[in-house]
């Protein structure tokens, strides 16, 4: 293997890596927003006039 192959796999697993983390960073962003909204919603619910 040559050292610029070296270089680009290097490359290519950080690229993989940030990729991976912003997806993780997404979906935990998009969970709670799903859960706050869920939380909205039962909480104007419960204090809706009857």
């Amino acid at each position: 293997m040559t050292e610029g192959t070296k270089d680009a796999e290097r490359d290519d697993e950080g690229w993989k890596e940030r990729g991976v983390m912003l997806r993780v960073f997404v979906y935990v962003f998009a969970t709670h927003a799903f859960a706050g909204f869920v939380w909205l919603l039962f909480f104007v619910g419960q204090n809706a006039p009857k």
